[in-house]
């Protein structure tokens, strides 16, 4: 049972204690304030950075002349909240407004972390909602807290804001580096050692600021995704074909459930087909990786076709077996994927492949491939071939390859193919 005492040390701790510092500014920002009544949520994945957009929400708030004590933050991690109730948690405004009676006419600013460890957490966000004046925030772990849940059992009272790890110039911020508009070779060269180590390990937040050993960081991290957003989740019993299987979409380019059941079979893992498309959710609703499919005028075909894998963070495939060239084409992925307005899909014929195709509104706006280097002959004929032929199937004439490190606009058999070093391209300099 919820003990009052035990709240009110929550309360009186957070409003005497200084939020954390340094708090890192994140691209996204929330609304302070809405005129509806409805829930801001955050989702995204675990250690991605979700409190402390809440607490730099707080900050700003503060900034702006709010009182500490028409504030509340409460991570329902907590120990004092273990096996409580939805009906319980009233107790927290009980003992709230014991300790501030004047607030009961005033708007508050409720920020509930980790939420989703209270079963029915929704009844009681719902009658907050109802009873109080307060402007509610939500964040939690991604596998628990989905948008698509939330418009279910939030009955279309919450807004859904997603928060994805680091990406490239927030690396860079991170890291305390500025980009001037111009830059020297210098200022160039290192912005390439920097990109070739998000490539590498990827924008987790505390791996970017970490110097020691950030493969182990990364293990220990994916290690407590897995067992709490997919293992605990999903009550699965098989772990290590679970693991077999991230490191196979992990590591490959192309992915087919079917080849890797006749894997799995081969070697003794007995498990249904049905069991790794169960896995496969598990492991998207999770925000580890992204499908992609195969692009078609069809919507029918295009969900029907093979899809691709990509990580949602590098370094989650940091600790795999990928190759360089995949992990490169992982990054190049990432910062497409957080682009708005575009839709992104692979492009496959039987004669050749381009990794991405970008279109708007219908029609294909460009084209890119992912090649960490050129410099060998046949890889520079097969990736520029194979933007000359979707070129002219797609009608497409804006033609990009993106490389580790070179530059420059060829002239190619009639077309013009420009290519970019991936931090200019992740910073959006192309």
């Amino acid at each position: 049972m919820l003990n009052k005492e035990n709240v009110a040390k929550l309360i009186q701790d957070f409003h005497k204690s200084k939020l954390p510092s340094p708090i890192f500014e994140r691209k996204l920002e929330l609304p302070l304030d809405l005129n509806i009544r409805r829930a801001i949520t955050v989702i995204g994945p675990r250690r991605a950075g979700k409190s402390y957009l809440l607490f730099h929400t707080i900050q700003k708030l503060l900034d702006k002349g709010v009182e500490k004590s028409n504030i509340l933050y409460i991570n329902f991690e907590d120990f004092s909240f273990e096996h409580s109730t939805p009906s319980e948690l009233e107790k927290i405004f009980e003992v709230y407004f014991d300790m501030y009676p004047s607030k009961r006419n005033e708007k508050l600013w409720l920020f509930f972390d980790e939420i989703q460890e209270i079963d029915g957490w929704e009844r009681f966000v719902r009658k907050t909602l109802d009873d109080i004046n307060a402007q509610v925030f939500l964040s939690g772990s991604s596998s628990k807290l989905l948008s698509r849940e939330i418009a279910t059992s939030m009955r279309g009272r919450s807004i859904s804001y997603s928060l994805l790890t680091l990406d490239f110039q927030e690396f860079l911020e991170f890291k305390g580096i500025k980009i001037s508009k111009f830059l020297s070779s210098e200022e160039e060269n290192k912005l390439a050692k920097l990109a070739l180590e998000y490539v590498k390990f990827g924008g987790y937040p505390e791996v970017a600021l970490y110097s020691g050993e950030k493969e182990k960081l990364l293990k220990e991290l994916i290690d407590v995704t897995l067992q709490r957003d997919i293992v605990e989740r999903y009550g699965v019993r098989n772990i290590k074909v679970l693991r077999l299987l991230i490191n196979a979409l992990s590591s490959s380019f192309e992915f087919s459930v079917h080849k890797f059941f006749n894997f799995l079979k081969s070697n003794g893992y007995m498990v249904s087909k049905n069991t790794l498309y169960t896995y496969i959710n598990a492991i998207n609703d999770a925000f580890i990786v992204a499908e992609l499919k195969k692009y078609s005028k069809s919507v029918i075909k295009e969900e029907q076709s093979v899809s691709k894998f990509y990580m949602l963070d590098n370094g989650l495939s940091a600790v795999s077996n990928a190759q360089d060239s995949k992990l490169f084409e992982n990054a190049v992925f990432n910062s497409l994927y957080r682009r708005e307005g575009i839709k992104l899909a692979y492009y496959a014929d039987q004669s050749s492949e381009v990794d991405f195709a970008i279109s708007k509104k219908g029609s294909i706006k460009s084209l890119i491939q992912a090649a960490y280097s050129l410099g060998d002959f046949s890889t520079r004929e097969r990736e520029f071939n194979a933007l000359l032929h979707a070129s002219e199937k797609l009608h497409c004439n804006s033609l990009y390859i993106i490389t580790l490190n070179e530059s420059g606009t060829e002239l190619y058999k009639g077309k013009k193919i420009k290519i970019i070093p991936i931090w200019k391209f992740m910073l959006g300099r192309e």
